[in-house]
């Protein structure tokens, strides 16, 4: 999994807590931990991967799912479903709304943030309220340069 481009300095736990607090949750040493997790990650991640990388720490899985819909819900992580897979990325702090395309690699199923193209969706009179509200996710699918 490709780790974070360092825009900025990595949170600190206190930056967690905080955030955390912000959002009307408590700040649990669970919580932190996942919100450590995909702060290193440039791609979302599923709940298996997740659970994967915090093996070490020995929380079930019912934990860590319970924590990524808990830390969805209140706007710090966003949810996306790619392939009936529930996948899930940091959103930024200052910018909780902006959403971003993903691509998936129909040859090996690896899901990549595009963070520099940007996609036009056309609003005609009758389209559903959604797209008129940009409360929409973009996919974009193909094979990667690895399959290639």
């Amino acid at each position: 999994m490709p780790t974070r481009s360092p825009k900025a300095p990595p949170s600190t736990t206190a930056d967690f807590k905080a955030r955390l607090r912000e959002a009307g949750l408590r700040a649990t040493a669970p919580r932190v931990a996942v919100l450590r997790v995909l702060e290193t990650r440039s791609a979302p991640m599923s709940h298996a991967e997740v659970f994967e990388a915090l093996a070490e720490d020995d929380w079930d899985r019912a934990t860590i799912w319970r924590n990524l819909t808990d830390l969805a819900e209140a706007s710090i992580l966003r949810r996306t479903d790619v392939d009936h897979v529930w996948r899930f990325e940091l959103l930024d702090a200052d910018h909780k709304d902006a959403t971003h395309p993903h691509f998936v690699c129909t040859a090996c199923g690896i899901v990549e943030c595009v963070d520099d193209i940007e996609v036009s969706v056309q609003r005609r009179a009758k389209v559903p309220r959604a797209v008129r509200r940009r409360e929409v996710e973009v996919q974009l699918r193909g094979v990667c340069d690895d399959c290639a």
